[in-house]
């Protein structure tokens, strides 16, 4: 099996996949600086970055499913326009505090989580353009560019996040990240526009119910959907507490601790590039059951780390962290778009969102408050507990089992 040519891919697609570039660059550089700013210039320990994390992640478990019915109703490309100028207008507002030296906790929280709305609305909306721009035969050509260029923003983005705050300072890691939200911006705007469509009125705890009978129903995408919320209750424990954890606890420097991070946006690129290999060599489940494995082998070796305290054992479980499961996103992403009929796409996307990346404030919140009361190393031991968990769940399911991807709903 290969993958078509990228110059086959529409050009509407390119613009979008370098709109989506620059948009998590801007995104990993300024979810890089956040907790070293709040560590480094406010004196924040790992329970304040945990509620920090929870005020950034919040409007995932509050927003998805509003903007999963705007995405069934309302202008795709509009939508995108608009969420990723909320983003850019909420880092211009911190670079603004930051230079006027007015910038506190509460103030990095609230517009982390006006930011963060923008994040969801944008990432509801591109999966539910895409099929309308690429065939579907060439959908998960199309994903994998997507997750590659998200790859790419992983490795580089909190590397060179962590360096500009540890060598300049937050300002000029917040300036890098306007800078390519408002280029995001500008790439969105040339998208062309979609025809109208009308819709029939419908009401929207119809739609919602119809969207999660849906998935609760499909054989494929409820331990999908089980899997996923374990593995993001797992892995923002973690990150509640990692970058509090790694000054504090294994004597990282910002830089050091964006070298980590940025690690694990190496092994997602080195994931996405294999990826067309290991589909030519294995079965479409086998693909995605190596993604919670992968997790499963990281989050043991950040364990580890609580007796014996060594950055490259960090490194090592970041590098898995990337690799396995940038292929659960990958091919998770294709077989929703395939077995999903189109003008549920939003919804499904939005619940979909709402039950996995819904659950990170609630992970970061889990990561606060084990952090306050028992420390941080008892937070990577929390966080293992739920990377096992996600990992049974999965193999316990028929996903495995697929070898290729679904035209339709299994019986």
């Amino acid at each position: 099996m290969t993958s078509p040519a990228p110059t086959a891919l529409p050009p509407a697609f390119r613009r979008i996949g370098w709109s989506n570039l620059a948009a998590q660059f801007s995104e990993q550089i300024a979810l890089a600086a956040a907790p070293l700013a709040a560590v480094l210039l406010l004196g924040a320990g790992a329970a304040e970055t945990g509620w920090l994390q929870t005020a950034q992640t919040l409007p995932f478990l509050l927003l998805s499913i509003p903007a999963g019915l705007a995405v069934d109703r309302m202008s795709r490309r509009g939508l995108m326009v608009g969420a990723e100028a909320i983003r850019a207008l909420s880092l211009l507002a911190i670079l603004a505090l930051l230079g006027l030296g007015n910038l506190s906790m509460p103030w990095l929280a609230a517009l982390g989580f006006l930011g963060a709305i923008g994040t969801v609305v944008y990432s509801v909306a591109a999966p539910a353009l895409l099929p309308t721009l690429v065939p579907r035969a060439q959908l998960a050509a199309a994903n994998r560019w997507l997750e590659l260029a998200r790859s790419t923003a992983y490795a580089g983005g909190p590397a060179l996040g962590g360096a500009l705050v540890g060598w300049t300072g937050a300002p000029a890691a917040y300036s890098l990240a306007t800078t390519l939200s408002v280029l995001a911006v500008m790439l969105l705007a040339g998208l062309p526009r979609e025809p109208a469509q009308p819709h029939a009125r419908r009401k929207l705890v119809h739609d919602i119910a119809e969207g999660a009978r849906f998935v609760a129903g499909h054989a494929l995408l409820r331990p999908i959907v089980l899997t996923a919320i374990l593995f993001n209750t797992g892995w923002f424990v973690l990150q509640a507490v990692y970058v509090a954890y790694a000054v504090q606890h294994l004597d990282m420097s910002a830089t050091e601790v964006g070298v980590s991070l940025g690690i694990y946006g190496g092994g997602m690129v080195l994931g996405a590039l294999g990826a067309p290999l290991l589909a030519s060599r294995i079965s479409f489940g086998t693909t995605i059951a190596i993604g919670p494995l992968a997790a499963l082998c990281a989050a043991s070796a950040m364990a580890l780390t609580i007796h014996w305290p060594s950055p490259a054992l960090a490194y090592l479980g970041f590098f898995l962290f990337g690799a396995g499961p940038v292929l659960w996103s990958i091919t998770t992403m294709t077989l929703r778009q395939a077995v999903t009929p189109s003008g549920m796409l939003g919804r499904v996307s939005a619940l979909i969102m709402t039950a996995t990346f819904g659950t990170r404030p609630l992970g970061a919140a889990i990561g606060a408050l084990v952090a306050q009361r028992f420390g941080a190393p008892a937070c990577l031991l929390v966080s293992l507990a739920g990377f096992a968990a996600q990992f049974l769940v999965i193999m316990a399911s028929r996903v495995p089992q697929l070898r290729a991807v679904p035209d339709a709903e299994p019986a």
